[in-house]
């Protein structure tokens, strides 16, 4: 132990550190969640297009919108042990380069599987920031303002589909539909180019984590650092604090699969896995094409996927401000069977031929539902209910489950919609809300107001 950390007080003193700083910090981490939103959700607007450029049928369609997600699943398999290894800030380096790279490699294809490697290769990236971006902002946040900070990655993550959709509706605005599936696409893609470098050049400028430092053995660089976040004498506070966080840290794959702990790891996958089943992803990727479907022009329907968009941003901080307040389980009851109801109307919209104004109403609807519930929530309950010494191990084996089921939605998704319907797919969807519901009001306790001790009691000295 160093003499700073043998004189480190036993009780926190108080913050002096900079609050602009930490804040400019925590903006250019949350880039990474931009980006996140902004590389998922482009092929949302260009993917009719692309389906007639390339002749696709309903499977290669699936296909070329959902490879991106298998590189999700592998980018959060592996960010986190690369980041222990080589540092938050040089993986988030990283995958700003092929954040970059991709964009402009997906907008110059002329073949269909230079472009499904492009995407692929933004999906590690994606994969990448969705881990260490939150990881980041954890380590560099006081305490005190941990929480608001780290919510601002989600917050992050919905702003950047809500930028990309309205980049979409310019960008198709600018042709005819000739020339958007000619080279409109093109543009849509590549116009994330300037958000990554962006991002990059930010990353350039902003010190390493000191957890991270730590962790190495690099205590000179880890105390100026936080000094800057914190103050001097809480610095050394903080360092004594991060290393018995450290020494605590003795989570292994065999742990987790002990009775108790493989209780907690079944809820959490399944919980991942039916966040993404009820059919999130088959209406955010698809939205512009089930707007076409029920009559819209190509401009209203990028329109109409703007306005979706800031229904799931303006519900997802509605429910950062209430989960507090209500509950996870409540939240969770509430909208999985608001989704359901939702997904119903929407079949029947379909099936019953109703005006294309029922049609938004209804996709409007279950975006609301989920994002002030489903979105936000599961990363919460993901969160508290593993002990602090598995916590990141579960967490990665959790992340890779819901990008797994993502990319099955999504790559599904528009094989159902031409087999059997869109009214028998969103059915099918609503089935899995049904399933949600019942999986947690009997395997899910409320978590709200309790102490991650308290939690880890309650799961893990129950019956099995």
């Amino acid at each position: 132990m160093t003499n700073d950390a043998a004189s480190a007080p036993s009780s926190p003193p108080p913050f002096e550190g900079s609050l602009p700083y930490i804040l400019l910090l925590t903006v250019v981490a949350a880039l990474g969640g931009l980006l996140f939103g902004y590389d998922t959700a482009v092929i949302a607007g260009a993917i009719d297009y692309l389906q007639e450029k390339f002749n696709l049928s309903p499977g290669m369609k699936g296909w070329t919108t959902s490879n991106i997600l298998l590189g999700c699943a592998v980018g959060a398999a592996f960010a986190g042990p690369l980041s222990d290894a080589f540092g938050r800030k040089r993986l988030l380096i990283l995958a700003a380069v092929f954040f970059a790279v991709s964009a402009v490699w997906s907008a110059i294809p002329n073949t269909l599987t230079e472009f499904i490697l492009a995407r692929f290769l933004g999906g590690l990236a994606v994969g990448a920031a969705a881990i260490v971006s939150p990881l980041y902002i954890a380590e560099i946040a006081p305490a005190h303002l941990r929480g608001r900070l780290v919510a601002l990655q989600q917050i992050a993550i919905i702003s950047g589909m809500v930028v990309v959709s309205i980049v979409n509706w310019i960008i198709a605005l600018q042709g005819d539909h000739t020339w958007n599936v000619e080279s409109g696409w093109r543009w849509m893609f590549g116009s994330e180019t300037l958000p990554a470098l962006l991002f990059l050049l930010c990353l350039l400028v902003v010190p390493e984590s000191p957890r991270w430092l730590l962790k190495r053995g690099r205590e000179t660089e880890a105390l100026y650092v936080l000094a800057r976040l914190g103050g001097k004498l809480r610095a050394v506070w903080e360092a004594a604090e991060i290393r018995r966080a450290i020494a605590e840290e003795t989570g292994r794959l065999d742990e987790l699969l002990r009775p108790g702990y493989r209780r907690l790891l079944l809820i959490a996958i399944i919980l991942a896995i039916l966040q993404q089943v009820t059919g999130i992803n088959a209406i955010v990727y698809y939205t512009p094409t089930i707007f076409r479907s029920s009559g819209s022009t190509d401009a209203w329907a990028l329109f109409w996927t703007i306005i979706t968009q800031a229904v799931n941003l303006g519900f997802t901080l509605i429910a950062i401000a209430i989960v507090d307040r209500l509950g996870r389980r409540p939240l969770l009851l509430l909208t999985s069977a608001a989704m359901g109801v939702s997904l119903v109307l929407l079949g029947t919209a379909f099936y019953a031929g109703l005006p294309q104004l029922w049609v938004v109403a209804f996709v409007l609807l279950y975006m609301a539902s989920f994002a002030v519930g489903m979105g936000p929530v599961v990363w919460v309950v993901l969160a508290e209910i593993f002990p602090t010494r598995t916590r990141g191990l579960a967490m990665g084996i959790a992340t890779v489950a819901l990008w797994l089921a993502d990319f099955l939605i999504t790559q599904t998704a528009p094989m159902m919609y031409a087999a059997w319907g869109p009214a028998f797919a969103f059915w099918s969807y609503a089935v899995m809300c049904a399933v949600c519901l019942v999986f947690v009001s009997v395997f899910l306790p409320e978590t709200k107001g309790k102490t991650l001790e308290e939690i880890e009691r309650m799961f893990l000295h129950r019956p099995q």
